[in-house]
């Protein structure tokens, strides 16, 4: 899976009184073992009794602190069971904190809002990846959800194998890909001149890679159903170590955690796919609309898209700060202005602006289209952004006479690259 940093606004799951059953109330703990009145994360000291809890015949175990098990929770397990397809695990808890040697084992990765772990089950390298519930899920949706997200199959992205549950914590597995996130490929710390893709056909790959994947997950074409991702970014995209080809990570981890939430009956926000949200995103990836009210859509993921797109063609950050030698400061450089600076100079512009790694082997104007795409996806309105599908239509069509011009010039195209260490 992929390493990433972001700011979250954590909301604690709460019970709900409606006549729609939410998720978290419905599973219950003994009433002899309520240690406390608030939830916790799982700690090395209290796994040892919480597996005790752990029933036989469930395959969800979820740890609360606050409810009693009872046969009605039994029922509403194996109906939920029982109406999930054959492919989607429901993993028991202690069958995860025995794979992760009770959360102990060497971290895969780890930032404010998550972690994962590299373990087996069933025999299946897989990563295990941590993330709080953000607020109470409904039932039916969360079947929903899941159900729909294990049916999904695309070759950019991460396969979600199944989720477990404990207190407030989402545990949710996914297949193991060897690979590394976007952004080591494209900025090694190590070594600045070097980059694993170093051709302009591959870098094209990658970008028509993510635009299939996040067009499939606003679409999720024969499922009858949309997501938003709302975490594209270079650290959410690995690239495949045996092929060098793009896909996307944490697909669905929005959706299941609470993240992101349909608002009902809404008729402010005149979007069928509008979400509503506490203002969480990465700096350099948020939308405006997202920055200023917190509203998410999938055109938030459409201009996330762009940006990522404009750290493809130019190997730069989407955002940072350099020093000034002129006045002692620092000063705020975003790959967007750069790259608007860039188009107004026309191919001039572009082809300066390019990461100088490509070493001027690239079609020009090729790329000069590409910045214009990109900032297409980027513009401030996002009624103004196309939608994924027509993105994806102008990449292709770009991507194929990218292919054109390296048959042309007698460039090869399928370069085996290894990501050992160096």
């Amino acid at each position: 899976m992929c390493r990433s940093r972001k700011s979250t606004d954590a909301i604690q799951p709460t019970s709900s009184n409606s006549k729609r059953r939410s998720f978290s109330s419905s599973f219950q703990t003994p009433k002899s073992l309520k240690p406390s009145s608030s939830f916790s994360d799982p700690s090395p000291s209290t796994i040892s009794t919480t597996n005790d809890l752990a029933s036989s015949s469930s395959n969800f175990y979820f740890n609360s602190s606050s409810y009693s098990l009872s046969t009605q929770t039994s029922n509403t397990l194996s109906s939920l069971r029982a109406s999930l397809p054959e492919n989607p695990h429901i993993y028991d808890f202690s069958l995860i904190s025995s794979a992760t040697t009770n959360f102990l084992s060497k971290r895969f990765s780890s930032s404010s809002s998550s972690s994962s772990w590299l373990c087996h089950l069933h025999g299946k390298q897989v990563v295990v990846f941590r993330r709080k519930l953000r607020r109470s899920i409904e039932l039916d949706d969360l079947v929903h959800k899941l159900s729909v997200i294990c049916r999904s199959h695309h070759s950019s992205l991460i396969k979600l194998l199944g989720a477990s549950l404990s207190g407030n914590f989402v545990y949710l597995v996914y297949e193991y890909v060897k690979g590394a996130n976007l952004g080591d490929c494209l900025r090694n710390p190590k070594n600045p001149s070097f980059t694993l893709l170093s051709s302009w056909i591959s870098r094209m790959q990658i970008a028509i890679d993510i635009a299939h994947g996040l067009d499939y997950i606003h679409h999720c074409s024969g499922l009858e159903t949309s997501f938003t991702h709302n975490h594209i970014k270079v650290t959410s995209i690995l690239v495949a170590e045996d092929s060098l080809t793009a896909k996307i990570c944490h697909f669905g981890t929005a959706e299941i955690c609470g993240e992101v939430s349909k608002e009902e009956g809404s008729r402010s926000l005149g979007r069928t796919d509008s979400k509503v949200m506490k203002i969480e995103g990465t700096r350099g990836y948020m939308a405006p609309e997202l920055q200023f009210n917190g509203l998410v859509t999938q055109k938030c993921d459409v201009y996330a898209f762009g940006v990522v797109v404009l750290e493809l063609l130019s190997g730069e950050e989407a955002l940072k700060f350099t020093f000034d030698e002129g006045d002692g400061g620092y000063k705020r450089v975003s790959v967007i202005d750069t790259a608007r600076e860039a188009a107004a100079g026309g191919s001039g512009g572009v082809r300066r602006w390019v990461d100088r790694r490509l070493k001027d082997s690239f079609p020009v104007e090729v790329a000069e289209k590409m910045v214009l795409v990109a900032l297409e996806c980027l513009e401030e309105d996002p009624e103004r952004r196309p939608e994924m599908k027509k993105v994806v239509g102008k990449v292709s069509k770009l991507y194929l006479e990218s292919k054109n011009w390296a048959d042309n010039i007698g460039l090869p195209t399928d370069i085996s690259v290894s990501m050992a260490p160096r």
